[in-house]
């Protein structure tokens, strides 16, 4: 059965850089294939990745939904040949991205197949992360469940860390089936102070870790650079890793 990891938390806090260097952890620690899942509907997971993505299972379920079956193949061929394209692969691991969230009309048959193409598709992999879009809607809608892990990323604000608590707590009350929920708190300067770590301790949540502002992503993200190439004695990296160490076994 595969150990899955998703990530979440506001937008702006970093957490598709750290999807990537969780993958960057999980290959060189020989935990692999990796099947990495941009289920953000603004997918650059790819590009934390170094990867080029042609086609999303969005694009797919598209297709099959306008008809765009060729003649003499069934819509279930289709529908897999289409999601077999989807998946780019690369050292240790492979990419999955969802694409832009469905438009008007049904999509019930296009979403069965999906469905069951992923389900199928999880069991050759033996660790899934996931990257999520932010805020609280994919844990609303139910498309973040049954993870062991789900990682919470805040910013140093306030306001982070709060919207990061209520993504906690709503995973808790729709009941989706979470192992474990941490909060990372991304970007530091400075150690979290005791009020913060209070506030997580209050909320009932576990501290994973905090990561230090750095220079050298600012610069990667800077020139197009895939932040999965970090050396691994970055100080951010190594942070990253450290947090990876003591939560995933």
């Amino acid at each position: 059965m595969s150990f899955s990891i998703a990530l979440a938390g506001k937008g702006g806090t970093g957490k598709t850089t750290i999807s990537g260097l969780l993958v960057k952890y999980l290959t060189l620690k020989g935990k692999i294939p990796v099947l990495a899942v941009d289920a953000d509907s603004n997918a650059n997971l790819n590009e934390v990745l170094g990867l080029k993505v042609i086609e999303t299972l969005g694009n797919a379920r598209e297709e099959m939904k306008k008809g765009v079956v060729p003649g003499g193949m069934t819509k279930d061929v289709f529908m897999s040949m289409k999601l077999e394209e989807a998946i780019v692969e690369a050292s240790g691991h492979d990419l999955v991205v969802m694409g832009q969230p469905e438009g008007a009309g049904c999509y019930c048959a296009a979403n069965t197949l999906l469905t069951g193409f992923l389900e199928r598709l999880v069991d050759n992999y033996p660790y899934i992360v996931i990257d999520n879009e932010a805020g609280m809607e994919h844990i609303s809608r139910l498309t973040t469940k049954n993870v062991d892990i789900l990682l919470i990323v805040s910013d140093t604000s306030r306001r982070g860390l709060q919207a990061a608590i209520r993504i906690s707590e709503l995973a808790k009350h729709l009941n989706i089936g979470v192992g474990q929920s941490y909060i990372i708190i991304n970007r530091c300067k400075e150690e979290p102070s005791d009020e913060i770590l209070n506030i997580i301790k209050d909320a009932g949540v576990r501290f994973a870790g905090s990561i230090p502002e750095d220079k050298t992503l600012y610069e990667y993200d800077l020139n197009g650079l895939p932040t999965i190439d970090m050396p691994v004695d970055n100080s951010m990296v190594k942070a990253v890793f450290e947090i990876f160490d003591r939560i995933i076994k």
